[in-house]
C-alpha cells in the first residue's frame, strides 16, 4: 500500500517537473521572440554598434501575463527608435501589446468558451488550469468579446470587390431578441457564398425587422454597392421577398429550393394522395436528366389539375426555375436542388443558441453568430461536386478579360 502511495507522489511530481520545465521554455521562447523584435526595429543587435542602428535600449521591465502555460512574469525589453527625420519613439511589441495582461492564445481560448455559450463563472472554472489565480472579472470577458463585435462590424463592411461566388444560397431564419423591453422574434437574413474552389463561406448575414421585400433587397443592394458581382446561380425558397430581391440581379440564374415546394405542395393535397404526390414529383427532381424531368413535370400537371388544381398551381407557379439545376454538373445536382447548405448552417445557429432564453440586444444574437463561424465553432464543408466550381466562374472570367 505505501509502495503504492510513493508511486503516486512519484508521478505527481514528476507532472510538476515537466510542467515547470514547460513554463520556462514557453517563458525563454516568449523573452525571445521580444527580444528578436526589439532587434529588428533599431537594426543591430545588443551591443552591436554598426551604420544600421537605428536606436538604443533601455533595460527591462517586468510584467506579469497569463500565457497558455499559465501566469508567467517576463522580462520586457525596452528601447528608443530613432525615425529618419531624427526624433525619437519608444519601441511598441506588436507580439506583446503594451497594455495587454494575456495572449492571444488565452484570449481565443475565452472568446472559445464565450461562443460556446458559457458565462463568466463557467469560464473561470473551465480556464482556471490555464489561468491560475489570476482574476477573471465579468469585465474582462466582456473585453475579449468586444473584439469580437468590431471584428464582426469590420466584416458587415468589408470590400466585396475582390471576392467571387459561383453560387449564394439566400434565406431567412429566426432569433429571440429583446427589443423595445420585450422579447421578439426576429428574422436574420444569411447570405452563403460558393467561392471558385467550392468551400462555403458566409458572406452576410444581418438582423432585420421582417423578411418583407423591401429588406431583402436592401440586403442585396448593400451587397452591391460594395462590390459584389453577381453569381453564376442564386438558390432560394418561394419567400416573395426573395424573389424580388432576387430580380436586383438580372444575369444570374435562379434554382428554388425543391424542398421548401415540396412543403407547400403537401399542404395542398389530401392526406390520403401524398404518398403518390411524392412518387411523381420525384420523377420531376431526381430524373436522370433535364429533358426527363421537363416530361415528367408535363405529366405531373396534366394529372394534378385533375386530381386537385391546388397542387398543380403550386407547382406551377415555381415553374421552370425548379429545373435550373439539370443546366450544371450532374455531381453537383443534389447540392444545387435545395438550400441545405444554408439550412444546415441556419440549424447549427438554432442548436448553438437554444439554450439563450433572449438575446440581450439586437446586435449580441448576429455578432455571436458571427464568431461561431468567424472561429471555426462551426465548420464550412465544401460543397458537392466542389472540382466543377471554377468551371462556371470561367466563362465569366474570360469574358471580363
Amino acid at each position: 500500500m505505501s509502495e503504492g502511495i510513493t508511486g503516486g507522489a512519484e508521478m505527481i511530481r514528476l507532472r510538476q517537473s515537466i510542467e515547470t520545465q514547460m513554463r520556462r521554455k514557453i517563458l525563454e521562447a516568449i523573452e525571445v521572440v521580444l527580444e528578436e523584435e526589439l532587434t529588428a526595429a533599431l537594426g543591430t543587435g545588443r551591443y552591436e554598434r554598426g551604420d544600421a542602428r537605428r536606436g538604443y535600449r533601455n533595460g527591462h521591465q517586468r510584467r506579469r501575463i497569463t500565457t497558455v502555460a499559465g501566469a508567467q512574469t517576463l522580462d520586457v525589453p525596452r528601447g528608443r527608435v530613432v525615425d529618419p527625420d531624427g526624433s525619437s519613439r519608444e519601441f511598441r511589441s506588436q507580439a506583446l501589446p503594451r497594455y495587454a495582461r494575456r495572449t492571444r492564445e488565452v484570449d481565443e481560448a475565452i472568446l472559445g468558451a464565450y461562443l460556446a455559450g458559457a458565462n463568466t463563472r463557467r469560464i473561470r472554472k473551465a480556464l482556471a488550469p490555464l489561468l491560475g489565480d489570476e482574476h477573471l472579472s465579468k469585465s474582462a470577458v466582456s473585453r475579449v468579446a468586444s473584439r469580437l463585435k468590431e471584428l464582426f462590424r469590420r466584416w458587415s463592411e468589408r470590400d466585396l470587390s475582390k471576392e467571387r461566388y459561383a453560387i449564394l444560397f439566400l434565406d431567412g431564419f429566426h432569433l429571440k431578441v429583446r427589443m423595445a423591453r420585450r422579447v421578439v422574434s426576429v428574422p436574420v437574413l444569411a447570405v452563403l457564398g460558393v467561392s471558385e474552389d467550392g468551400t462555403k463561406q458566409l458572406v452576410a448575414l444581418t438582423l432585420a425587422a421582417s423578411e418583407a421585400g423591401a429588406h431583402w433587397s436592401s440586403r442585396v443592394e448593400d451587397l452591391q454597392r460594395r462590390g459584389l458581382e453577381a453569381p453564376v446561380l442564386i438558390l432560394s425558397d418561394g419567400h416573395a421577398g426573395l424573389r424580388k430581391a432576387i430580380e436586383l440581379w438580372p444575369e444570374a440564374q435562379v434554382q428554388r429550393c425543391t424542398w421548401h415546394k415540396w412543403q407547400n405542395l403537401v399542404g395542398h393535397c389530401p392526406v390520403h394522395a401524398r404518398r403518390e404526390l411524392k412518387c411523381d414529383y420525384d420523377r420531376i427532381v431526381r430524373a436522370e436528366d433535364g429533358m426527363v424531368a421537363r416530361e415528367a413535370y408535363a405529366s405531373f400537371q396534366a394529372k394534378w389539375r385533375t386530381l386537385c388544381p391546388a397542387v398543380a398551381r403550386s407547382l406551377e407557379e415555381a415553374g421552370e426555375q425548379l429545373l435550373t439545376f439539370y443546366a450544371f454538373p450532374k455531381a453537383m445536382w443534389r447540392a444545387l436542388r435545395t438550400t441545405n447548405s444554408l439550412e444546415n448552417l441556419n440549424r447549427e445557429f438554432r442548436r448553438r443558441t437554444q439554450t439563450q432564453a433572449s438575446f440581450s440586444t439586437e446586435d449580441a444574437g448576429v455578432t455571436l453568430l458571427f464568431g461561431l463561424v468567424a472561429f471555426g465553432q462551426i465548420q464550412l464543408r465544401k460543397i458537392a461536386g466542389h472540382h466543377h466550381v471554377s468551371e462556371l466562374l470561367a466563362p465569366v472570367v474570360a469574358s471580363a478579360a
